[in-house]
């Protein structure tokens, strides 16, 4: 069985979580199907660490950049459905060659809805989608009123002719379920994953002395590549009140932009919160699990989706042995119960305060920790990879 992995990373040196989850899942899997082709578009000879895993890099066609010029996602899609058309011709070249392809598993809504309605009937190869969330409900997709219809019929199609599709949570698979586009029986969950080479449990008080933080402290600490869409306002406001209450207490951020990490240095600093709050931007992916390490705390004030909630930073924190605060929505509690979460009500400031409050102060955090790394034990980028193959052989034995 061979399979043709497709992905449009947001970042090829690995600066987004979707690229960071991209590229660890395509290492391992290309260790357990080494004749694995990979298809990732490029611009010009723009550096890439997707050459470390043997990705076929196609000229990315950059309609996008036109957006300089009218401001529109609708570029964007243009650009993937060019991309979606050069991958074909790739996949057909294959075939011409005698290397025929059995699988082709997208990671790309565009893309996917191309794969799964045109080129994988035409080419009479099988389509695996990974979604990762409705197009229609994107807070990036196109804003046009006209095509809210098209991005739901694209969601329909895509979701609906896929040979299978490859969740990250059970909760989606049920709302597949609840709309009729999907039986549970064609729905793969496979959530997120953490990278064992990185992020283990470590000594908290070694790790505070290594980057020169307080040993005594409470320590918060959110790490995120980006802090769009996150809720970092409602953290900051509840880390003001988590002060009345312990003036010795820091928030670290790790990652963020400069005019994010401007407008939320701006808030914490109306609140007088001074010093307490650091914001250290963007580190390299290898230098962040020491941050987690010297915490007391590790929180995820919001998620950019809801049923498909799988962020990679729940499974980060919950490798490196470390209490988690977290809203209170059925796709996070998948991964971790609730009596092992530090959980409060999505969108509530006073609700995340009692939590973080409450996370510093429980007696029993250590235990929690302890089982909250048990949670995510088997949900490596290797079990992740595994999950991917099988359920590949399993279509490809299906179909064909």
């Amino acid at each position: 069985m061979r399979i043709a992995y497709i992905a449009y990373p947001t970042s090829l040196m690995l600066a987004s979580a979707n690229a960071i989850q991209t590229w660890t899942t395509l290492r391992e899997l290309r260790r357990q199907a080494p004749n694995t082709l990979i298809i990732i578009p490029r611009w010009l000879r723009e550096p890439s660490r997707f050459k470390e895993v043997g990705a076929t890099h196609l000229q990315r066609p950059a309609i996008g950049k036109l957006s300089r010029f009218k401001k529109s996602t609708l570029w964007y899609y243009a650009e993937r459905s060019v991309f979606a058309a050069m991958t074909a011709a790739v996949v057909a070249a294959q075939r011409w060659r005698g290397e025929a392809i059995d699988v082709v598993y997208v990671r790309e809504v565009i893309a996917a809805g191309w794969w799964a309605t045109f080129w994988g009937p035409l080419l009479k190869i099988p389509v695996i989608y990974e979604a990762h969330d409705l197009e229609s409900w994107n807070p990036s997709r196109a804003k046009e009123t006209w095509v809210q219809p098209v991005l739901n019929l694209l969601d329909r199609l895509t979701l609906g002719r896929s040979a299978a599709v490859a969740s990250l949570t059970d909760d989606f698979r049920q709302l597949l379920a609840r709309l009729g586009w999907r039986k549970p029986s064609d729905v793969a969950v496979i959530p997120d994953a953490f990278d064992d080479s990185l992020y283990q449990p470590e000594d908290r008080q070694q790790a505070r002395t290594q980057l020169g933080l307080d040993a005594t402290a409470p320590l918060i600490v959110y790490a995120g590549m980006t802090f769009s869409y996150r809720g970092l306002d409602r953290l900051i406001a509840a880390f003001a009140q988590v002060q009345q209450i312990m003036p010795n207490a820091q928030l670290l951020f790790i990652g963020g932009r400069p005019a994010e990490i401007a407008q939320f240095s701006q808030q914490a600093n109306e609140l007088g919160l001074g010093a307490s709050v650091r914001f250290l931007g963007a580190l390299p992916q290898n230098a962040t699990p020491a941050y987690l390490h010297a915490a007391d705390v590790l929180v995820i004030p919001d998620t950019v989706t809801d049923v498909t909630a799988s962020p990679l930073k729940l499974f980060e924190y919950l490798a490196v042995e470390r209490a988690v605060v977290l809203p209170n929505i059925p796709a996070l509690r998948e991964i971790l119960p609730e009596q092992i979460g530090y959980y409060f009500e999505r969108g509530n400031t006073q609700a995340l305060e009692q939590a973080l409050t409450t996370a510093l102060t429980d007696e029993q955090r250590p235990e929690r920790e302890q089982a909250g790394r048990q949670c995510v034990q088997d949900h490596t980028y290797t079990a992740r990879a595994g999950r991917i193959k099988a359920l590949c052989q399993q279509i490809s034995q299906t179909i064909n």
